[in-house]
């Protein structure tokens, strides 16, 4: 049966359960009253009358018709069981033994929103339970005349209609409520839409954290003397990451929260404090000033600036004044680029997953179904239709490299840098599984420190790296992929060599997707470069920061080992 076919709805176990227990609490009052079971046969009728109504809820003409008969056999059965009833001394209480029955359907309509059809519910059992009253005779005249049965009728209908006027009542009560409150999609369009007017009007038209931290870093160079410095940002998991730093030589700076560095203290103290020594984890120099003042915007610390001289007593009082003169406002700046860059984030992540939801239950739906199709066609070849089959064959093949090709950008999408793993783990972790969908042996070089890059940095190498990879996979004709990657914080370089055919074109403006991983590139303020590899095949290269042992992308081959 294809994967489309609607199917009908079940009923509702809570409804169809709610239903047995009011009919069967009916029969025993109705047996309690009248003594004589041929009296169930208004319950089993009862029953008849509502299946339709358990079977098609939503249906807009069975479901209300069904009700419509439920109240009229109501009231015909409450006339009738309280004719032959004796409850008391009082004629016609005996209807009190089946009309709690009547709140079945005026409760269904209530919960369905329904609250005119409930009223006319009502009036129709009203209607039937005066008419059938007045038809009944019984001794002294029409049971209509009995106090008990209009007393009993009455105290049912009241109740329902109470009920039904609660219902009502408090559905209106809650709509209005949620209109006084600001939808959530409302409140959202209208902050981003403000976000989006003060980002033009900022200097520079830019949220970017990289740009502003260092823009900061350059501003405290014409007041505090300087020989190396870094704007630092919490990564989660108690770790900080390096969104920009200054000076000769590349620093690995001291990023856990819980190590006994001033780093740390200035955290967690939201105050600025200076140390005698590096706050890097190698430096060895001797007379270090380090000067660690807190970005603190409103009580919370969105990030850390470290500057480092190699002089004695370099940051006297005066000259941390001035220094938190100028990180006082940049704390706001910086605030607001890490919270653009995590909407940001968040909603890439989001639209990615809203394709790949669309893909798999869209094209890839259907293709399946296409391949089951001609595996129908192909069994019913019979009358010597050779090149028929072929031809059926080939298809067949085709559909299948095409649902290989939608199962790999189904990974594509939900690929993305976690957390604990790192940007290496999950670059390999793409390359194993192309080069295996590929028929392509894979050779790994993995070097990454526990420093990690920012967030939307790694999203961009790893995006760069999958568009890559697929390259060499689709358009090379390669048997081997090397895929080297270096992660040093803020030093990234990523290299996929393959020993295919090559390129043509290697301009980053050519085809292959290399205008798009240029443009990933320039994003995250990086270098790519395309290169033919010796003696056969193509090498992408990418470099994110700068390192002290190398000022360019490598131009040796990628390493040939496993």
């Amino acid at each position: 049966m294809p994967a489309s076919t609607a199917t009908a709805p079940h009923p509702h176990p809570l409804a169809a359960a709610a239903r047995l227990v009011m009919l069967a609490l009916i029969a025993i009052l109705t047996l309690f009253a009248t003594r004589d079971v041929t009296q169930l046969w208004w319950i089993a009728l009862l029953a008849v009358a509502g299946l339709p109504s358990l079977l098609a809820p939503h249906h807009r003409l069975i479901a209300p018709l069904s009700r419509v008969a439920e109240v009229v056999v109501l009231g015909l059965a409450a006339s009738q069981v309280a004719a032959v009833a004796s409850i008391g001394t009082v004629d016609g209480l005996g209807a009190s033994a089946v009309l709690p029955y009547l709140a079945v359907p005026v409760t269904v309509t209530a919960l369905r929103r329904r609250f005119r059809e409930g009223a006319a519910l009502l009036a129709v059992t009203a209607a039937t339970l005066l008419i059938s009253g007045a038809l009944t005779q019984v001794e002294g005249g029409p049971q209509l005349g009995q106090p008990g049965y209009l007393a009993v009728c009455a105290q049912w209908l009241i109740l329902a209609a109470l009920g039904l006027y609660a219902a009502g009542t408090l559905h209106r009560v809650m709509v209005v409520r949620g209109e006084g409150k600001p939808q959530p999609y409302a409140e959202a369009t209208r902050l981003l839409t403000q976000l989006r007017t003060v980002a033009r009007q900022l200097p520079g038209a830019t949220l970017d954290p990289g740009g502003i931290s260092e823009h900061l870093l350059e501003e405290l160079r014409t007041v505090a003397q300087a020989d190396r410095g870094a704007v630092l940002s919490a990564s989660g998991g108690g770790r900080l990451v390096v969104l920009a730093q200054s000076g000769v030589d590349r620093v690995d700076w001291e990023t856990t929260l819980d190590a006994d560095s001033a780093i740390a203290d200035a955290w967690a103290s939201q105050q600025a404090t200076t140390a005698a020594r590096s706050q890097s984890r190698s430096h060895r120099g001797p007379d270090v000033s380090a000067l660690i003042v807190p970005l603190v915007a409103g009580v919370r610390t969105v990030g850390l600036v470290v500057l480092e001289a190699d002089a004695a007593h370099a940051y006297p009082p005066p000259v941390v004044s001035r220094v938190t003169a100028l990180t006082r406002p940049a704390a706001l700046r910086l605030e607001a680029a890490l919270l653009f860059d995590e909407v940001r984030s968040l909603a890439t992540n989001e639209e990615r997953q809203r394709l790949a939801r669309e893909i798999h239950d869209g094209v890839a739906q259907e293709l399946v179904m296409v391949g089951y199709g001609i595996d129908n066609a192909m069994a019913t070849v019979f009358d010597d239709a050779d090149e028929t089959a072929e031809a059926l064959r080939t298809l067949r093949g085709e559909v299948t490299r095409v649902i290989q090709e939608l199962r790999l950008s189904l990974f594509e999408l939900r690929s993305e840098v976690d957390r604990q793993g790192g940007l290496a783990a999950a670059i390999a972790e793409y390359a194993r599984t192309v080069g295996a969908s590929g028929g392509l042996r894979v050779h790994l070089s993995l070097d990454e420190s526990t420093a990690r890059l920012p967030a939307a940095t790694e999203a961009e190498l790893l995006r760069i790296a999958q568009e890559a990879v697929t390259n060499a996979r689709k358009h090379a004709g390669a048997s081997n992929l090397w895929v080297t990657c270096e992660v040093d914080p803020p030093y990234a370089q990523i290299e996929v060599s393959d020993d295919g055919q090559g390129m043509a074109d290697q301009r980053p403006d050519g085809r292959y997707g290399l205008a798009i991983m240029a443009e990933r590139a320039e994003r995250i303020r990086g270098r790519l470069e395309i290169r033919p590899r010796q003696p056969s095949g193509t090498t992408v290269a990418v470099v994110v920061g700068t390192s002290s042992r190398r000022d360019n992308v490598r131009d040796s081959a990628a390493p040939e080992g496993e």
